[in-house]
């Protein structure tokens, strides 16, 4: 199979499951107990007239597939309603707090590759004590989930030292890295302890392979062998890890973003959910969910050509 074909494929059926994620994100809201007009009015009291605007003004008195139609419509076209909470449109919302989530992502996603890369690296390559200590301080981080982590360090870092500011999300971009470096942190400290430990793995196999052995015989450096035939094999399983980490990122952000109070849709997620804001929380989930989708794309896309051993066109790439 050619890899345009391959990629077609893929984007395909993508756009089936997105499909269905959409038909399933929608549904989901007249899975809730209640009428949904009440939530609609907040549990205010009202006449039969009232409830019966509201349904005609949501659309509540039409059949379930002729809304669905009518909402994947309007999404497709980048509307995504009105927000119940904020009486304003769902896409300004979006448009005002993803930025910040996405930023708040990338800045983990770094800190996650560069610091688990190296210890993983360094446990593989080292051995002995060090690889003991690696392995002790990784089981530390696995071992502290995000919230916890975002509590101890904001007690210590920006409480009782202010070096960092409390919650927020600061103005323009320097003020921005410079609010978000602690929940960033948070935010990767399990997944630094769960990378560095794939990639020990994965080098410590690489190590004790053959061709390892037969490059070392022939003279080559050590440290091409160890860039060329060691964590050149390990990039295969290490970006299909990274696949999961970018997809915990998104699903952890909530956490995080809640306890520094960021603004980005994570919160807005949380907010929405506990005041029954429809709209805004199907708006959320169908993005998060594309989001999922697509790092597992490009993740497919890339590891047969990064992992020569995967045969494009296989479920082996998306493993």
């Amino acid at each position: 199979m050619s890899f345009a074909r391959f990629a077609a494929r893929r984007l395909g059926e993508m756009a089936a499951t997105l499909l269905a994620a959409s038909f399933v994100v929608f549904g989901a809201m007249y899975l809730a107990p209640g009428d949904p007009a009440s939530f609609l009015l907040a549990g205010r009291s009202a006449s039969p007239e009232a409830l019966a605007s509201v349904r005609a003004q949501y659309h509540l008195d039409e059949p379930f597939l002729v809304r669905y139609g009518r909402w994947l419509g309007d999404v497709l076209q980048g509307d995504f309603g009105r927000s119940i909470t904020y009486r304003t449109d769902v896409s300004r919302l979006l448009a005002d707090r993803l930025p910040t989530t996405l930023l708040l992502v990338t800045m983990a996603l770094l800190v996650v590759v560069a610091v688990g890369l190296f210890l993983g690296r360094l446990a593989a390559v080292r051995g002995g004590a060090t690889d003991t200590a690696v392995l002790v301080t990784t089981t530390f981080a696995v071992g502290t989930p995000s919230f916890v982590a975002a509590v101890l360090l904001q007690g210590l870092f920006a409480v009782k030292l202010g070096w960092f500011p409390t919650s927020g999300a600061g103005e323009g971009f320097t003020d921005k890295l410079w609010h978000l470096a602690l929940p960033a942190t948070a935010l990767a400290l399990y997944l630094i302890g769960m990378l560095a430990r794939v990639t020990r793995s994965a080098m410590a196999e690489a190590l004790d392979s053959d061709h390892v052995t037969v490059a070392r015989s022939r003279g080559v450096p050590e440290r091409q062998v160890i860039r060329r035939h060691v964590f050149r094999n390990s990039l295969g399983t290490v970006l299909t890890t990274g696949g999961l980490i970018v997809s915990t990122l998104l699903v952890c952000t909530v956490l995080v973003e809640t306890a520094f109070s960021v603004g980005g849709i994570g919160q807005l997620l949380e907010l929405s959910t506990s005041t029954k804001d429809f709209p805004t929380v199907q708006a959320i989930s169908l993005i998060v969910v594309a989001l999922f989708m697509a790092v597992n794309l490009v993740v497919d896309l890339l590891l047969p050509l990064v992992d020569p051993r995967v045969t494009l066109g296989t479920r082996g790439a998306a493993v």
